[in-house]
């Protein structure tokens, strides 16, 4: 062995896994760690890790980058601008979407996002597909692209340009059973809540604080247990996005203690800010959907990803700027219906999570690794190469300084929107040093990383889409008159 063993050695970390701690070093060799133990040979790179947390680069596997919106608002974000702001809060992979609106042809839609992607990103993605146009050419171009690596499909059960009926949502679970792929959702009442839009605008309440409104609680809820029982009739896995109510996560519990195979996530804004939010001179800031709840919803969803019963924490970043080219399209007096949905959170989401997690004790470092890098590698079949400090697996790693204390202003952004939506709040924990594939991306806080150096990362539907092989009666040839449905 030469004297120089390895390309980079990070010496003396605390080293984090979802499941234990170590302090040792870490080897890499070709971008993989090779050697987990104390007193390791030199390397051609040496970082002191000093005692610091070594963690997983995170992943986030719902965020949205150079996509339009269904009004045709084009996201602030470039590949370039959206993953320099992941790599600077710790995330090495991201999972955006390759997204067809009603008329798009998803094969070459796809094909563009792959063309931005490969221009600009600086940290490893995939894509999920969109299908809001379920047509015969559709499911076709399903057929091709999901071997191509492309193993998750999101669907919408409500915007007026996005949604499926219900006989569609069926077409697309099929599919997707059939190929192998997971299918994500967003799941809210479409009916309650454009009625209730109607009733609110009627009688002008226009304010961003009606937004919370506009989308009764109820919907969730309702959602969920639709989409769940069509998702239970094909035996379907299915994934949930951004939970925002108690009933919301009650209903995927229940489904889980079914022995479901029905997976559920949330994002740092239903943790960390409530509708009271919305109730501020620029609070069109934080109009997302589904909205912003309750100090209550919060400490339900932090219990139920305590419990498991939700996997995963998301940016679902959705970046528009606060001006005329973003959210305030349709003038500065624009009506909460008018204001394009989303917020920035790239950046935020691991600090945030960090934060609460580890400095404030609400649970342990294995989980703030589990909920941000392990389960979403496992979830979405990339935990063969991603997710872990784990000999043979690509070398994403961050280093934490756990005492840095950093006030969150709008001089922080590193995207485009121009704004940080959680501003004024204080944490205690930052990301010093990035590592993508043995690389140093971010440097003392610094990006270091050449735009189009990532990596795509094809994978198929994987375990988490596996059917449990569990036939509803009406699909069970014993009990269905011997009808093939499958």
């Amino acid at each position: 062995m030469s004297a120089v063993a390895y390309d980079l050695l990070i010496r003396d970390g605390t080293v984090v896994t979802a499941t234990e701690t170590a302090r040792c070093d870490i080897g890499v060799r070709g971008g993989r760690i090779v050697a987990l133990g104390e007193d390791l040979a030199a390397g051609k790179t040496v970082i002191e890790a000093d005692g610091r947390f070594v963690t997983p680069g995170g992943i986030d596997s719902h965020c949205h980058i150079e996509q339009m919106s269904a009004v045709g608002i084009m996201n602030a974000d470039d590949f370039e601008s959206a993953t320099r702001s992941a790599a600077l809060g710790g995330t090495t992979t991201v999972i955006p979407f390759a997204c067809q609106h009603k008329g798009d042809d998803l094969a070459a839609i796809t094909a563009d996002y792959h063309a931005r992607a490969a221009r600009g990103a600086v940290v490893d993605y995939a894509f999920h597909l969109i299908v809001t146009d379920p047509t015969s050419k559709t499911m076709d171009d399903l057929s091709r692209l999901v071997p191509q690596g492309h193993g998750s499909i999101k669907i919408f059960l409500t915007y007026d340009a996005m949604r499926l009926d219900d006989e569609a949502v069926l077409d697309v679970l099929l599919k997707a059973r059939e190929l192998g792929a997971l299918v994500m959702a967003h799941a809210e009442n479409h009916g309650m809540i454009a009625w209730m839009v109607k009733r609110l605008l009627a009688r002008g309440h226009t304010a961003p604080k009606f937004h919370a409104v506009s989308h009764p609680r109820a919907s969730e809820a309702e959602a969920f247990t639709r989409l769940i029982a069509m998702a239970e009739l094909i035996d379907q896995p299915v994934m949930i996005y951004h939970v925002a109510t108690a009933e919301g996560a009650a209903v995927i519990a229940n489904a889980r203690g079914r022995g479901l195979k029905v997976y559920g996530e949330t994002c740092p804004q239903y943790l960390f800010l409530t509708a009271a939010d919305l109730d501020r001179p620029d609070g069109g800031k934080v109009i997302c959907s589904p909205p912003l709840r309750e100090a209550a919803d919060q400490e339900a969803l932090w219990a139920a990803l305590q419990r498991g019963d939700l996997q995963t924490v998301t940016s679902d970043h959705a970046p528009f700027s606060y001006d005329a080219a973003g959210k305030l399209a349709a003038g500065p007096d624009a009506t909460f219906k008018q204001i394009a949905n989303g917020m920035p959170g790239l950046l935020w989401r691991l600090p945030l999570l960090f934060d609460a997690i580890v400095s404030q004790g609400r649970m342990d470092i294995r989980d703030f690794v589990r909920l941000t890098a392990t389960a979403p590698a496992h979830i979405y079949n990339l935990a063969d190469r991603k997710g872990a400090i784990a000999i043979g697996r690509d070398a994403d790693l961050v280093i934490w300084d756990a005492d840095r204390r950093v006030p969150l202003t709008d001089d922080l952004v590193a995207d485009k929107t121009g704004y940080n939506p959680y501003a004024g709040r204080t944490l205690t924990g930052w990301p010093d040093t990035v590592v993508r594939r043995g690389e140093v991306i971010v440097s003392e806080g610094a990006m270091v990383a050449a735009p189009g150096s990532a990596a795509f990362l094809p994978r198929g539907g994987g375990e988490a889409a596996r059917p449990r092989g569990v036939a509803a009666p009406e699909f069970d040839p014993v009990r269905n008159f011997g009808a093939d449905l499958y």
